[in-house]
Parts: C-alpha cells; structure tokens; sequence
C-alpha cells in the first residue's frame, strides 16, 4: 500500500501554560518548544509510523525550519523527493498552546500558500503511482478541490479530512472517497437540517465524523450507525490527535480493513498519541497499537 499526502509543512511553536489565556489576558507560560508539524505532515508521519509507504507532496521555504521539517520526514520514513524549497517565502508556522488538556492554534500558512494548481501540475505523474491521496485543508482549498477532481478522473481514492473548517462543495463531496469532518466542520458543510445519524445515513462508508471523547461514527452499507467509543487515555497533549486518527484510518482502509476494523484501529492510535507530548512525537508506532487492540 503507498499513500501520498498533499498538505501543509509547518513548525509547531508550542507553548504550555496552566490553562489558555482568555481575551486580553497575560499568563506565564511553562515552557516553549519548536515541533514538526502540519497536518499534512502530521498525517503523513502518523502513516509512516504505522508502517505505511507514504510521500509527502508540498512546499516549505529555503531557511531553518524548512530544513528542519525535511529532515524529521526523512527521519521517520517519509519520502519528500517532491517537496518544492522556495525562495522568499518562510515554512509555515503553528502558534499553539497547551492547557487544561486541550488547545488552541493560529497558523501562518507560508510556503504551504504556494501549493498552487501550478504545483500539481507539476506532480500528477507521481499521484498516479499510489493507492490512496489524503487531503486536509491547511493548502489553498482551490488546490484541495482541484486534486479532488484529478483523482476522481484517475479512479484514485481519495481521503478529505476538511479541517481547519471550511466549506466543501457537494461536486467535490461527490468525488472524493471518504471525508473525515469533526462534528463543526459537519455543521459547516452539510448544515444543520439533518441530525447527525440522518446524515451519515445520506453518505454510507463515505461520511465518518469524530466527535473527540464520544469517539467516530459512521453508517454502514446495511444503513447501521456505527459509533467506535474513544478508548480512555491519561491525556497529555491532544495535538494531533485527529491526524494521527486521519493517518490510522487511511493506512487501514488503504490496506482493505472493513469499516468498523479501520476505525477501531484508528480510535486506539489517536487515543495513544494524546498520552504523549507532541504531535509528530506522541504518534504510536503500529506494534503499539496492536498491543493496545490486543489487550481490549
């Protein structure tokens, strides 16, 4: 199974405070730290971890931190051969803060803005070389949309995970294979006619929404809801939660796991990165999981 990725580059600037400032506040904070991150990348690194071939596809500028990110996706196994270094343009930046086991995250896009149709272009002859292309939303959304419809016409799933929230139109809905909102991005999508059962009802096997410590639901081609229950973590971090869980299912579903077997897997490897710091670093490995799924 070989799995690319088109997304977002970014260093995570990290910092952790007792809680999250409210508006117009100053805390003290506990400590700072520079982590890879992305949620292209994260999601790319989650897969690599678990086992998967996987390239990652985008854009990072010519300085430290570009370097920086190349370097960590070599690290752990992710091909980069076909990410652009530009000149002139910084490698995205997170700002994220951590308290009370939870976050918040402003990013600077940077070099990931400048993963045009230009670029894609550029890459179409590699696209066609892999199993599955997963897609987030940290890239121009006219990117996303126009890879969407390229894989469409190549017959290459596709996995959408639309955060950071932002609409989708329904022809793109249509086209890619599977797409992994939270319970907001559903609401932004979709509306907020349908209750949450109705709508996955509407898209069986396509539509899975995770919904944090209540765990992911989907519907089943027999029209059963099928809900995974999160497993209990001792929580540390939740960054990266949802792309190690983006990662997890796409590496299973790619490999030909049901839908119910994709999730759980996927439940349990999300759970387990939130007991460590970190989004890339908190990420398990596969032999992690399968003792954890093991031990259930």
């Amino acid at each position: 199974m070989k799995l690319a990725v088109v997304g977002s580059i970014n260093t995570d600037m990290t910092v952790t405070a007792e809680r999250i400032p409210l508006k117009g506040e100053t805390l003290m904070g506990d400590s700072l730290s520079y982590i890879p991150g992305g949620k292209g990348a994260n999601q790319a690194v989650a897969m690599a971890k678990l086992g998967a071939e996987v390239e990652m596809f985008g854009c990072v500028g010519n300085d430290d931190n570009g370097r920086r990110m190349l370097d960590n996706l070599n690290r752990v196994g992710v091909k980069t051969e076909h990410i652009q270094v530009l000149e002139g343009v910084p490698t995205g930046i997170a700002m994220i803060t951590v308290g009370e086991n939870d976050n918040t995250i402003i990013v600077v896009p940077g070099a990931n803005g400048k993963v045009d149709k230009a670029y894609v272009d550029g890459i179409k002859d590699e696209l066609v070389k892999y199993d599955m292309v997963v897609l987030q939303h940290e890239i121009p959304l006219e990117t996303v949309h126009y890879i969407a419809e390229f894989c469409y016409e190549k017959n290459i799933p596709v996995v959408l995970n639309p955060a950071p929230a932002a609409e989708v139109p329904m022809d793109i809905i249509d086209k890619v294979t599977y797409v992994t909102p939270n319970e907001h991005e559903a609401v932004l999508i979709f509306g907020d006619e349908l209750s949450t059962e109705n709508l996955l009802k509407k898209y069986p096997e396509k539509l899975v929404i995770t919904q944090g410590s209540r765990g992911v639901s989907t519907c089943l081609k027999n029209g059963e809801v099928l809900t995974v229950p999160a497993r209990k973590a001792n929580v540390v971090d939740t960054t990266g939660a949802g792309d190690t869980l983006n990662g997890a299912f796409s590496v299973r579903i790619a490999a030909g796991d049901d839908m119910k077997s994709a999730l759980t897997y996927a439940n349990v490897a999300a759970s387990l990165s939130t007991e460590k710091f970190g989004a890339q670093t908190g990420m398990p490995t596969a032999e992690e999981v399968e003792d954890e799924l093991v031990e259930k």
